[in-house]
């Protein structure tokens, strides 16, 4: 493995437990320990514990940093209730996407951020940048947490062991400061990426390896098994989530990538916002979709779409979907060629129909 890859405070966990390792948006990662069928099924059925300590955190305080927020990203932040989250976009002029973000209120002037892994110093470098005469203060804190996914049917009562809150009472998007494991000062949040119901966890980075010990041994009786960033995937596809660098990028914007839920327009101002209204008033040129094949063969990143022989689009992400037994995937495709359908992808010189799916296979 390059020695360039950072690591996670569970490094050493999951080597013992078996995990295969592998580069991942500049880190060393697992990407399965028992096998990614077998993984992802548990979470749909039992729990899973992924390790997600490779995701950046800042934090951003100061009596602007409601309107500071509020410009520069394009949900309402100002309307957070404080114990709540709120999923987000952070956009370029043009519209394109600097990342996807969760945004947690701490206070009324206080508000924790979740960004991707690979674009965390970049996203925290333009959040620096936009600062301008506001009263606030952007500070880097992605070295202090490490973060933990319970997710599934079982989490909450894996995790009602472990800590004194009433986890049933906390709602969608919702989160607590608690002691979890006898660890103080733990986010438990009601938010993840899977589509399956649970938690995420963020606790201090020297405490990671305690806690998930724990929980792992908590969740044997449940059937929670370890899982990966190959199940990971599989179940972001299924739920319908987009990943940076594929379903968003700084090409593709969120009203392309069906995210115009997030894109607060009765706001008067903010970064974006202008590009964004134009798309979102006129006719797209491409937009993302999820499809399913009825063939084994799956139709990975990169892989051509046609309509006949004309190519009119590109597979973003591509896996087996364990739940439906067959391959799932999103792609780009031009808006004329979705309106007129008979679409194929081309895989290995093979053209197989795309069954393209109006809503997520998992919900």
């Amino acid at each position: 493995m390059s020695e360039n890859l950072s690591r996670t405070p569970l490094y050493a966990f999951h080597v013992a437990n078996g995990a295969r390792m592998v580069p991942f948006a500049g880190w060393e990662m697992p990407v399965q320990y028992t096998g990614i069928l077998e993984e992802h099924l548990a979470v749909r059925r039992a729990a899973g514990l992924f390790d997600v300590s490779h995701m950046g955190e800042c934090r951003v305080t100061g009596k602007d940093a409601a309107a500071f927020l509020d410009r520069v990203m394009t949900n309402t932040m100002a309307t957070i209730p404080v114990g709540m989250a709120r999923y987000t976009i952070l956009c370029q002029p043009d519209g394109g996407c600097v990342d996807d973000l969760i945004v947690y209120r701490l206070g009324p002037e206080e508000f924790l951020i979740c960004l991707n892994a690979s674009n965390a110093p970049k996203d925290i470098a333009w959040l620096q940048a936009q600062i301008g005469s506001s009263q606030v203060k952007v500070v880097d804190e992605c070295a202090q947490w490490g973060q933990l996914a319970l997710q599934g049917p079982a989490a909450e009562a894996i995790l009602s062991g472990l800590t004194s809150v009433k986890l049933d009472a906390i709602k969608r998007f919702a989160f607590v400061v608690a002691t979890v494991a006898n660890v103080s000062g733990c986010i438990i949040s009601r938010t993840g990426y899977t589509g399956s119901p649970g938690f995420e966890i963020y606790l201090p980075a020297a405490s990671a390896t305690k806690v998930a010990e724990a929980i792992l041994v908590a969740g044997k009786p449940h059937g929670l098994l370890l899982t990966g960033l190959g199940a990971r995937d599989s179940l972001r596809l299924e739920a319908g989530y987009p990943l940076y660098g594929h379903e968003i990028s700084e090409v593709i914007s969120p009203i392309q990538a069906g995210l115009g839920w997030t894109v607060k327009f009765s706001k008067p101002e903010f970064i974006g916002r202008e590009a964004l209204k134009k798309q979102a008033d006129g006719a797209l040129p491409s937009s993302v979709v999820l499809f399913s094949l009825a063939d084994r063969r799956i139709a990975r990143q990169g892989t051509p779409v046609f309509a006949g022989d004309h190519k009119v689009g590109e597979v973003l992400s591509g896996t087996h979907s364990p739940l439906l037994n067959k391959p799932i995937g999103t792609a780009l495709i031009s808006s004329d060629a979705l309106a007129k359908g008979n679409l194929t992808v081309d895989i290995r010189g093979n053209r197989i129909p795309l069954e393209i799916s109006a809503e997520p296979f998992v919900k």
